[in-house]
């Protein structure tokens, strides 16, 4: 217990494709298991919605923050590019909750649906395609062989 604890609140050394993938797997199901919660706390209203998910989205950000941390330590990065995708997620979970730029569009039966304006619509295809070079960087690519700028090889040290 004391290691996943550590995997999720330190953001110091390195750590393999393996320990990433339980972490997410962690992190996935908690998101996974409070969403339903939150949605069953906001009845289908979807503003208590968007502003529950920017709470679920800053609750996750620091042990979401130390997996990818640790990852891009074992392939000799600072995490530069870690920081901006978070960020970009903040801002885009705000965007949504704030409903910056969205129209209510009817989609039949009286349902009314925000939906996004061009701008935005760019906005989260790019971050999909940076999202999408995240997972390979930290959950598919080899981490540094040997000894690096943070630390020693975790899968060395394992085997």
């Amino acid at each position: 217990m004391d290691k996943i604890i550590a995997l999720l609140t330190t953001s110091d050394g390195r750590i393999g494709r393996q320990q990433w993938w339980i972490g997410v797997l962690a992190v996935f199901v908690v998101a996974l298991v409070v969403g339903l919660v939150l949605n069953l706390i906001a009845f289908g209203n979807f503003t208590v919605l968007s502003w529950l998910y920017v709470l679920l989205n800053l609750a996750l950000l620091w042990p979401t923050y130390n997996l990818g941390m640790k990852r891009r330590h074992d392939r000799d990065s600072d995490g530069m590019d870690l920081k901006i995708f978070l960020g970009a997620s903040v801002l885009l979970n705000l965007l949504a909750a704030t409903g910056i730029g969205f129209s209510v569009v009817d989609v039949g039966g009286g349902l009314m649906l925000p939906q996004p304006p061009f701008w935005l619509s760019a906005l989260n295809l790019i971050f999909g395609i940076f999202a999408i070079y995240m997972l390979v960087q930290l959950g598919f690519l080899k981490g540094t062989t040997g000894s690096n700028t943070f630390g020693s090889d975790p899968v060395g040290a394992a085997a």
